[in-house]
C-alpha cells in the first residue's frame, strides 16, 4: 500500500509504530550527515528523519518530490506547537521517490511569493497550498450544510437543463452550435429562472438547485462569467414568507459554518431609502455614516455658494483618529477631482480643521459640527449638487472611508434587505425600459396602474440580501397571470410575435393553474467569500477564470475548428 496513515494524523499514541507515509516534500534541512524533511499531503505535514546511509549515491531529493517512506515513529525532542504531528518525527528506513518535480514557479506557502497570474497558470500547484485547499474543504462544507438544512425543510433538489433556448433579455449569453442541427444554436443558461417557474406550475411545492450559471459579461474581483447559485423557489408565498424563510436560512449558514451569529432581525429598508440614507442600493451599514440633508441649514446661515444647488448633504464618521489628513486628500483625488465637497475635522477645544478647497465660513463648520452632534476625532464630509451627483459622489466617499475601518472588522456582519425596487430602467441608448431583476419579476399590485401612466414609478415585489456592502441574494415574488406577463413583455420593447415565439411555451404554462409562488437566489461564490472576509471570489473557486475571462491553465478560450463538427 502506498500509505498506512496520512501526514496529519500521527501523534504520541503511535510511538514506536511502523509507518508508511506518501507525500511531497515541503521543505528540506540538510545537517550533513542526516536530512529533516517535511513531507505534506492533503491532511498535513510529519517531519521525517532521513540518514544519507539510506540514499544511493545519486538519489537527489527537492521540494515537491513526491516520496514515499517507511519508518519508525518516534517523540520529538522539541515539539512543533503549530503541528498537530509536532510531537513526534518519524526515522525512515526505506525511501521511494513516486514522482519527480520541476522546481515550482512559486513557493508553496500559505503566504507565497507567487503573482496571481502564476497562481492562476499553475492553479493545480496553488490548491495545495493551505489557503486555497482549506478554502475548498469549507465551499464544501457550505454546500453540504445547504442540501441539508434545505432538504429537511421540505426543498426538492432537482436539475435543471443548461442548454437552453436563447431569450433576448438580460446579460449576453453564450452560445453552442449544435451538430445535429446544423446552424442552430442552444444558449447556456443564465439562471434556472423559466424551469424553476415551470417547475412550481407542475405542483412542486419547494425546489432548490446548487448550480453552474453563464454571462457572457466582465468579469471583476466579485464576478465571474461561469458561477455557482444556491437557486430556490416556493409556492404559495409572498413577499414576507420568503424573507422570514430565508433569514433563518442565512443566519443558520453563518452560525454553522462561521460560528456567528445574530440574535437580533435582519432590519429591511426600501430600496428609495437606500439611496437617499446611503446613496446605494446595496449598502455597507456596519460604519452607520447615514446621508443627513442639509438644504435647511444652508438656507438658515445664508451660505451663498450652497444656496442654488439642489441638494446638500453630509455624513459623520465617528473618532477617525487613525485616518490622517494626507490619506483623506488622496482618497478624495481617488474618487473626484472636482470641488463639490469639503470636509471638516472636530478637533480638540472648539477647534477645527477643514478643507481648503472652498471658503468655509467658521460659524457654520461650528453649526454644522453642532448639528451632526460631532466630538473630537469626528470627521464630517459634506457633498453637493444635482440630486443624483451628490449622492453618487458621497456614497463613493463613504464606500473609501469604509474600506480603511473595515480592516479591523473583518469579522463583523451587518445584513440588510432592500425590498420594493424599481420594476423598470430606463435605458437611454437603446430607448426602452429593461428589467432591474428580469421581466418574470411581479409588481406590487398598489403600482399596477402606473402601468399605463407612467412606468417608471412601478415598484416591484422583490427584494436583496446585502451584508457588508456586497450583494449575497437576490428574488422576487413572480408573475403568475398571464395577461401581466405579456403586459410586461410589451413595456420591456417585445412585440406580439416575438412574445409568442421566445415566451410562447412558458406563458402558455400558465393557463394550467399557475400557483404564486416566488424565490431567491444566492451567490455561493459571493456567500463563501464574504463568510471567510474574502476580496476576490476567485480564491474560494477551484478553477476561477481571470478578470478577462480566460482560463490561463488550459488557453481558454481559444480559435473554433469548423472540422470539429464535420
Amino acid at each position: 500500500m502506498y500509505r498506512t496513515h496520512n501526514c496529519g494524523e500521527l501523534c504520541n499514541k503511535y510511538l514506536n509504530q511502523d509507518v508508511t507515509l506518501s507525500g511531497w516534500i515541503h521543505q528540506i534541512r540538510n545537517f550533513g550527515s542526516i536530512f529533516f524533511v517535511d513531507i505534506r499531503d492533503f491532511f498535513g505535514i510529519t517531519q521525517l528523519i532521513i540518514s544519507k546511509k539510506i540514499l544511493h549515491t545519486d538519489f537527489f531529493l527537492r521540494k515537491e518530490y513526491l516520496i514515499q517512506v517507511k519508518g519508525k515513529v518516534l517523540k520529538r525532542l522539541s515539539r512543533n506547537y503549530n503541528l498537530y504531528t509536532g510531537e513526534i518525527e518519524i526515522l525512515v528506513s526505506k525511501i521511494d521517490i513516486l514522482n519527480k518535480s520541476l522546481l515550482p514557479p512559486f513557493s508553496i506557502e500559505d503566504n507565497t511569493d507567487g503573482k496571481e497570474i502564476d497562481r492562476m497558470r499553475y492553479r493545480y500547484l496553488d490548491i495545495r497550498r493551505n489557503p486555497i485547499k482549506n478554502n475548498l474543504i469549507i465551499r464544501h462544507n457550505l454546500m453540504l450544510e445547504v442540501r441539508n438544512f434545505l432538504s429537511q425543510k421540505g426543498f426538492l433538489e432537482i436539475e435543471t437543463p443548461i442548454l437552453v433556448n436563447y431569450t433576448p433579455e438580460g446579460s449576453r449569453s453564450f452560445l453552442v452550435p449544435s451538430r445535429i442541427h446544423m446552424g442552430k444554436f442552444y444558449a447556456l443558461h443564465q439562471s434556472p429562472q423559466i424551469f424553476k417557474q415551470l417547475l412550481m406550475i407542475g405542483g412542486i411545492d419547494k425546489y432548490f438547485q446548487i448550480v453552474k450559471c453563464f454571462r457572457d459579461e466582465d468579469s471583476r474581483s466579485d464576478r465571474q462569467i461561469e458561477f455557482t447559485q444556491i437557486d430556490c423557489e416556493m409556492s404559495f408565498v409572498k413577499v414576507h414568507d420568503v424573507l422570514v424563510f430565508f433569514e433563518s436560512f442565512i443566519k443558520h449558514i453563518f452560525k454553522t459554518i462561521k460560528n456567528y451569529e445574530w440574535k437580533k432581525k435582519i432590519p429591511i429598508i426600501s430600496y428609495c431609502d437606500a439611496i437617499k440614507m446611503y446613496g446605494s442600493n446595496n449598502p455597507d451599514i456596519r460604519f452607520g455614516m447615514k446621508f443627513v440633508k442639509l438644504n435647511h441649514i444652508v438656507k438658515e446661515n445664508n451660505i451663498n455658494f450652497l444656496k442654488s444647488k439642489k441638494l446638500v448633504i453630509g455624513i459623520k464618521i465617528k473618532n477617525i483618529d487613525d485616518i490622517d489628513n494626507n490619506l483623506i486628500n488622496f482618497l478624495l483625488k481617488k474618487i473626484n477631482k472636482k470641488n463639490n465637497f469639503f470636509w471638516i475635522k472636530c478637533l480638540i477645544e472648539n477647534q477645527i480643521l477643514s478643507s481648503n478647497n472652498v471658503q468655509i465660513n467658521q460659524n457654520f463648520s461650528k453649526f454644522l459640527i453642532k448639528y451632526f452632534k460631532a466630538n473630537p476625532g469626528d470627521l464630517l464630509f459634506v457633498s453637493y449638487g444635482e440630486k443624483k451627483d451628490s449622492r453618487k459622489l458621497l456614497s463613493e466617499i463613504r464606500i473609501e472611508i469604509i474600506k480603511k475601518l473595515s480592516l479591523k472588522n473583518k469579522n463583523n456582519y451587518e445584513p440588510l434587505w432592500i425590498i420594493d425596487i424599481p420594476l423598470f430602467k430606463w435605458e437611454k441608448k437603446e430607448k426602452r425600459f429593461k428589467s432591474v431583476h428580469h421581466p418574470f419579476t411581479k409588481p406590487k399590485d398598489e403600482d399596477l396602474h402606473f402601468l399605463s401612466i407612467n412606468p417608471k414609478k412601478v415598484r416591484s415585489q422583490s427584494y436583496d440580501l446585502v451584508i457588508n456592502g456586497m450583494e449575497i441574494g437576490s428574488g422576487s415574488i413572480r408573475i403568475h397571470n398571464k395577461k401581466i406577463q405579456n403586459l410586461i413583455f410589451q413595456h420591456l420593447g417585445f412585440s406580439l410575435k416575438e412574445i409568442k415565439s421566445n415566451f410562447g411555451f412558458f406563458t402558455h404554462a400558465f393557463e394550467y393553474g399557475a400557483p404564486p409562488h416566488g424565490g431567491i437566489a444566492f451567490g455561493l461564490d459571493r456567500l463563501i467569500s464574504i463568510l471567510l472576509g474574502g476580496e476576490n471570489i476567485k480564491n474560494f473557486i477551484a478553477f476561477p477564470k481571470n478578470n478577462e475571462g480566460e482560463d490561463v491553465m488550459t488557453n481558454s478560450p481559444t480559435f473554433f475548428n469548423n472540422n470539429i463538427y464535420n
